[in-house]
């Protein structure tokens, strides 16, 4: 872990307690005078270091050091638009989406995306913040939401798109917005109104499952 994220980062002194005493005592082995980095989600661009000055089997005593800015986000931007697919496939990548700096991801109901599939923003933010904690990324990542792929288009006229194409995705191509579809790619109707867009592929005979897909793309971009 990188740094920790808590509310009361910045204090001159931290009481630790719960599952985060228990991590740090008893899985980190930390001990005393051991120094520590914090942040705070609402000033997160700064970088607290912290002390051990006490501790005991429920609690430690943190008194902070210094404070400094230092900032730690990606070269690039990285807006996702991704037609919805199951949650639990979402949260299995998005440490790595995290960790490579995506900026944004947009969800859209594509005429595929089952509609049932319930998209829990908090819960996401969770699974970014533990990556951010683990990778020392200091941008939050955002989320929201679309109805369908026109009014997504409407907004973000510049985004490329992911399907079937002559056109390979270079090595070094940036751009900043794309459009990935969710299983079984995207419908006749869609296909015809993206038919504008500039279209790529992956140089690769198989077929990506979606989350595969986005991964690759964001990794071909970013890294």
């Amino acid at each position: 872990m990188i740094y920790v994220l808590d509310e009361n980062a910045g204090n001159n002194l931290l009481k630790i307690k719960g599952e985060l005493h228990k991590y740090l005592a008893k899985v980190r082995r930390h001990t005393l005078n051991d120094e520590l980095y914090f942040r705070n989600r609402e000033n997160i661009k700064t970088l607290h270091k912290y002390k051990i000055v006490n501790l005991d089997a429920r609690s430690l005593d943190l008194e902070l050091i210094s404070s400094e800015i230092n900032e730690i986000k990606s070269k690039k931007e990285l807006h996702i638009a991704w037609c919805v697919i199951d949650a639990k496939s979402i949260e299995k990548v998005l440490p790595s989406l995290c960790e490579m700096g995506v900026s944004k991801i947009s969800f859209i109901y594509c005429d595929r995306s089952q509609k049932n599939f319930k998209l829990d923003f908090k819960r996401f933010d969770r699974v970014v913040e533990a990556s951010m904690q683990q990778s020392g990324r200091t941008s939050l990542m955002s989320f929201d939401t679309y109805k369908n792929i026109a009014l997504f288009i409407k907004g973000f006229p510049d985004t490329k798109v992911f399907d079937f194409s002559d056109n390979i995705l270079k090595g070094d191509s940036d751009f900043k917005r794309v459009l990935i579809g969710c299983e079984g790619g995207f419908s006749k109707d869609e296909k015809e109104f993206l038919q504008k867009q500039e279209v790529f592929r992956l140089d690769t005979p198989m077929i990506l499952r979606s989350e595969s897909a986005v991964v690759a793309v964001a990794s071909k971009i970013l890294l």
